[in-house]
């Protein structure tokens, strides 16, 4: 089992940054692959960014490429995501995902929560125009 607890979203106005972390614990954290969901009212969870397990290969989805950036430090269980330039439609409820079923899958496939296991509470990320 893998307990995953997010933290650090907010209000923000436009242009401005967060940074979200994802605490893990549970087992072995470093084997994990890793991802950021998020879900607006009304719409489907839909894929921000992924991290494989050794932290060399990222992934993302197209409208937040250069905008947001994940990175994990295994020696502390957390993976992050730092959001710049946010916009109003990055308004929802972000949440961490991880799973060792596919260690050595292309990040790239990453993308779909069927893909995931383990599941953070999720935390609001609001964006004023």
């Amino acid at each position: 089992q893998v307990q995953l607890v997010e933290s650090g979203g907010g209000l923000v106005q436009a242009g401005g940054s967060l940074r979200l972390s994802c605490a893990a614990s549970g087992r072995t954290f470093s084997r994990e692959t890793m991802g950021w969901f998020r879900q607006a009212p009304g719409k489907e969870r839909e894929f921000v960014a992924a991290i494989m397990w050794n932290g060399v290969y990222t992934y993302y989805e197209d409208s937040v490429k250069g905008r947001f950036t994940i990175s994990r430090d295994n020696a502390k269980n957390t993976v992050y995501l730092q959001m710049n330039s946010l916009k109003p439609e990055d308004t929802a409820v972000y949440y961490c995902a991880a799973t060792s079923r596919s260690p050595l899958s292309p990040i790239a496939t990453m993308t779909t929560p069927l893909k995931y296991d383990y599941w953070g509470q999720g935390t609001q990320v609001t964006v004023s125009s």
